[in-house]
């Protein structure tokens, strides 16, 4: 859901992006490894929910940017929107506590 929610607010990034992005808003909370990013991210390709070409970076190195399809943008909503059921459910639960 993260990386849908970035791509679709911030337009294409690269894997390494991503992971920065997630790192830094979250506040250095959350961590994601290389090595759970880009099977996840491969997923998401073979599933339809984003495309990734080769382009060069600002740095003239080769690198697949990830972007959002439209499929990938109904998931992310359907995705977010449980999400907050599930989050307001758990605290309803942990204020009657």
């Amino acid at each position: 859901m993260l990386v849908l929610k970035i791509l679709a607010r911030r337009g294409p990034l690269h894997g390494y992006g991503l992971t920065i992005h997630i790192k830094q808003t979250s506040r250095e909370v959350l961590n994601v490894e290389e090595g759970s990013l880009y099977p996840a991210l491969h997923r998401m390709e073979e599933s339809g929910l984003i495309k990734a070409n080769w382009a060069t970076t600002d740095k003239n190195r080769r690198a697949r940017i990830y972007e959002i399809t439209r499929t990938g943008m109904k998931e992310s909503d359907r995705e977010e929107s449980r999400w907050r059921n599930i989050s307001n459910a758990i605290g309803r639960v942990l204020k009657e506590a």
